[in-house]
C-alpha cells in the first residue's frame, strides 16, 4: 500500500526546512533506518531515516527545495512491484491555482436628496430659503417649515434668526477607520558593490531567537579576571601523563576544564542553575551545560549532560564527538535541545572580554575570553600571571545581581584551585 512520506519536525520550532538532497532515488529499496534524505532544518542539516520499509516509488520535493513545511507530503513509498498511485503529485501541483469565484456585482448608489441619505428625514425648503439660511449659518434640519406640506420659506427663515442660534444635530457617529497595517521596512539600498547570500533557515532562526533574546530579556553582566596559571599547569601534567596512542589517549583542552569548572560553580550555587516563567522559577536537578560550537552557517550548543558527574577525560572526549558531529551535521535533536546553562568560549580568537547573549530559556550563559600575560599585584609587588576574563549573562527576572556575582566569584575559585576539579 502506497505511503506518503511527509517532511518531519526535526526540532520543537521548525515549522518548515530546506531539503538539501535525496540519498535516495526513485525506484530504490528502503528498509527501516536507512537514511533518505538531508534536510536543513532551523537548527542543523539532519539525516532523515525511513520508518517503513518498501521502494521509493516517486520523489515529490527536489533536491534544493527551501520552504518545505513540516508534515508536506515529499515522497511515496511503495510495495515491491506496486504501482505509484496516480493521484500522487507533487506539493505544487497539488496546489495548483483553482478558478477563482466570479466576483459579487456591487450594488449602483441610491441617490441621496438634500444631502440626506433616503433613509433620512427630507427637508423640503426653497431655494430663497436655502441661500438665507447657509449665509445666515442656520441648519435647515432645526427649523419649522410654514409653507406648504411643511415647506421652509424665506419668513422660517428670519424668524429663525430673530429667536437665535439653533443647535446643530449631533452627526451620526461612524464607525472607526480599520487601523493601517504597519509599513513594511524597506529594504537596505547598497551603492557600494556587492553580493547577496540568502539566508539560511539557521541563520534565520538565529537572528530572530536573539533578537528576542536581546529585546524581551533584561540582561544583566558579571565580569571577572581569573588567573589561570595552575589550570594550565594541571592540564599539562595531565595531558603528559596520557599515552600517545591508544584506547587511553587523551588531550584535554582549556575549554574542557572551564566546562568542569562551571559545572561544580552550578552544583554549588544552583539558582543559577534556572529559567525564568511567569509563575515560577525553574530550577533544574541536572546541570546540563549546552557549549556553543561554531559551523559554516551560524552556531549551535551540544549538550553535555550531567557535567558535574563526569571527569575531565570523559567530558573531553564527549565534547569532541559532539563539536565534529555538529560541524558535519550529524546531531541528534536531544544531543543539542535542551540544557540549563551556557558556555560560550572564544579564548582561541584571542578575544580580551566579551558579553554573550542570553541562549533562551536558560537564565544564564558565560563568556570566555583569552587568557593573557598581565600584571598582577601580589603582597604589594608586580608580578606576571596568565589571565582570563569572565563574563556571567543573567536573565534578572530570574537571577539577582548579588547571586550572579556569587555565582562567578565561586567559579573564580575554582579554577585557581584546580585540585579541586579533580574531586
Amino acid at each position: 500500500m502506497a505511503t506518503n512520506i511527509l517532511m518531519p519536525a526535526l526540532s520543537p520550532t521548525m515549522t518548515e526546512g530546506t531539503l538539501s538532497r535525496w540519498l535516495k532515488k526513485e525506484g530504490d529499496d528502503v528498509k527501516a533506518g536507512d537514511v533518505l534524505a538531508e534536510i536543513e532544518t532551523d537548527k542543523a542539516t539532519m539525516e532523515v531515516e525511513a520508518v517503513d520499509e518498501g521502494v521509493l516509488g516517486k520523489i515529490l520535493v527536489a533536491d534544493g527545495t527551501t520552504g518545505v513545511k513540516v508534515n508536506e507530503p515529499i515522497a511515496v513509498l511503495v510495495e515491491a512491484g506496486e504501482a505509484v498511485p496516480s493521484q500522487a503529485a507533487s506539493p505544487a501541483a497539488a496546489a495548483a491555482p483553482r478558478a477563482a469565484p466570479e466576483p459579487a456585482k456591487a450594488e449602483a448608489p441610491k441617490p441621496v436628496a438634500n444631502g440626506h441619505a433616503p433613509d433620512a428625514k427630507r427637508v423640503f425648503a426653497s431655494p430663497l430659503a436655502r441661500r438665507i439660511a447657509k449665509d445666515a449659518g442656520i441648519e435647515l434640519s432645526g427649523v419649522t417649515g410654514s409653507g406648504p406640506n411643511g415647506r421652509i420659506v424665506k419668513a422660517d427663515i428670519e424668524a429663525a434668526q430673530k429667536a437665535g442660534p439653533v443647535a446643530r444635530p449631533a452627526p451620526a457617529p461612524q464607525a472607526a477607520a480599520p487601523a493601517a497595517p504597519p509599513a513594511a521596512k524597506p529594504a537596505p539600498v547598497f551603492t557600494a558593490p556587492h553580493r547577496l547570500v540568502p539566508n539560511s533557515s539557521m541563520r534565520k532562526v538565529i537572528a530572530r531567537r536573539l533578537t528576542e533574546a536581546k529585546s524581551t530579556i533584561p540582561h544583566f553582566y558579571v565580569s571577572m579576571d581569573i588567573e589561570i596559571d595552575a589550570l594550565l599547569k594541571l592540564r599539562a601534567d595531565l595531558n603528559a601523563k596520557s599515552a600517545k596512542d591508544g584506547p587511553g589517549a587523551f588531550k584535554l583542552s582549556v575549554n574542557d576544564l572551564v566546562i568542569k569548572a562551571a559545572a561544580i560553580t552550578l552544583r554549588r550555587i544552583p539558582a543559577v542553575n534556572a529559567s525564568w516563567t511567569d509563575e515560577a522559577i525553574a530550577i533544574f536537578d541536572d546541570v546540563d551545560i549546552s557549549v556553543a560550537v561554531s559551523i559554516p552557517d551560524g552556531l549551535i550548543t551540544p549538550i553535555i549532560r550531567r557535567a558535574d558527574q563526569k571527569g575531565l577525560v570523559a567530558i573531553s572526549a564527549e565534547m569532541k564527538d559532539l563539536a565534529a558531529r555538529a560541524k558535519s551535521g550529524k546531531l541528534k535533536p536531544e544531543e543539542f535541545q535542551g540544557g540549563g546553562f551556557s558556555i560560550s568560549n572564544m579564548g582561541m580568537y584571542g578575544v580580551n572580554q566579551f558579553n554573550a547573549i542570553l541562549n533562551p530559556p536558560q537564565a544564564g550563559i558565560l563568556a570566555v575570553a583569552a587568557g593573557m600575560p598581565r600584571p598582577v599585584v601580589r603582597n604589594g609587588a608586580l608580578a606576571v600571571a596568565t589571565v582570563m576574563t569572565c563574563t556571567l549573562s543573567v536573565d534578572h527576572r530570574a537571577v539577582d545581581g548579588a547571586l550572579g556575582a556569587e555565582w562567578i566569584a565561586e567559579f573564580k575559585r575554582v579554577v585557581e584551585d584546580p585540585l579541586s576539579l579533580m574531586l
